[in-house]
């Protein structure tokens, strides 16, 4: 039996999603995402804060560039990756980050409400449904 690598996180972006278009015409955006956990410690509430690196690739980042902004509140599906690369001064870095297969956009109705792009309703039909955003093509690049 093979392992399994599912990440799940519901948290707020914290910046824009950053976009590149690759070699080849791929496309991969890339975003910090922060959850955050509170717990009572001596009688106080206590906020706790983790930041994520998300990175979606083709379908699904040009999904993301057109709905997400930074605050929103989002479901995420996705893979841990470690990758490494050597920085300027030639040091060998890791950086781990969450491969999104699919997001959803969570909130209420008016968090929906904007100019539809290129002909898409993207409003929902009612105040409880979320968005589901997947990976048209539902590859990734490795």
């Amino acid at each position: 039996m093979s392992g399994i690598n599912k990440v799940i996180l519901v948290g707020h972006l914290g910046k824009d999603p950053e976009v590149r278009h690759l070699d080849g015409g791929v496309t991969v955006a890339s975003f910090p995402l922060a959850t955050s956990e509170t717990y009572n410690k001596d009688g106080k509430r206590i906020e706790q804060t983790e930041w994520h690196n998300i990175v979606l690739w083709r379908g699904l980042a040009e999904v993301a560039s057109k709905y997400l902004q930074k605050g929103k509140l989002v479901y995420i599906e996705g893979k841990l990756r470690t990758r490494s690369f050597e920085d300027r001064e030639k040091v060998k870095k890791y950086v781990t980050e969450v491969v999104a297969e699919n997001f959803t956009i969570l909130g209420r109705k008016s968090d929906f409400e904007q100019t539809p792009v290129s002909g898409e309703n993207t409003t929902p039909k009612s105040e409880n449904e979320y968005t589901n955003l997947t990976d048209p093509a539902g590859d990734l690049p490795f």
